[in-house]
């Protein structure tokens, strides 16, 4: 049966430095993860969110909206609306806002729950 799930009834996520709502993921009983990411403009000196990994699965990350780049262990990509960035499983990675407005962005990973899989680092 076809669902609708609209913005705000997803579940927040406390994730440093975003605003983050997992839309879909096997909490609903599905067999993927949908977020929608808002990064904000850094404050000065502000702490920003270390990189991580996910091991068994990719990560798809679609950009909607602002400027931002993706840091990985393969190099670094700016990226703006339009771009698609697909982060290969066990690959250290992060995205930052660079840009003057917040950094709308929306991820997918083909598995239904991305809790126990992901490997958060301080740094690179």
């Amino acid at each position: 049966m076809a669902r609708l799930i609209k913005r705000g009834e997803g579940k927040k996520l406390g994730l440093p430095g975003r605003a983050a709502e997992e839309m879909v993921s096997g909490a609903i009983g599905s067999c993927v993860t949908f977020r929608v990411v808002e990064v904000p403009v850094a404050k000065p000196g502000e702490a920003l969110r270390g990189p991580h990994l996910h091991h068994g699965y990719e990560e798809c990350i679609y950009v909607l909206k602002g400027e931002g780049r993706t840091s990985s262990e393969s190099g670094e990509l700016a990226i703006k609306p339009g771009d698609v960035v697909l982060v290969p499983p066990e690959e250290k990675h992060v995205t930052h806002n660079t840009g003057t407005e917040p950094l709308v962005l929306l991820y997918f990973f083909p598995t239904p729950d991305i809790v126990a899989s992901t490997e958060n680092f301080p740094d690179f």
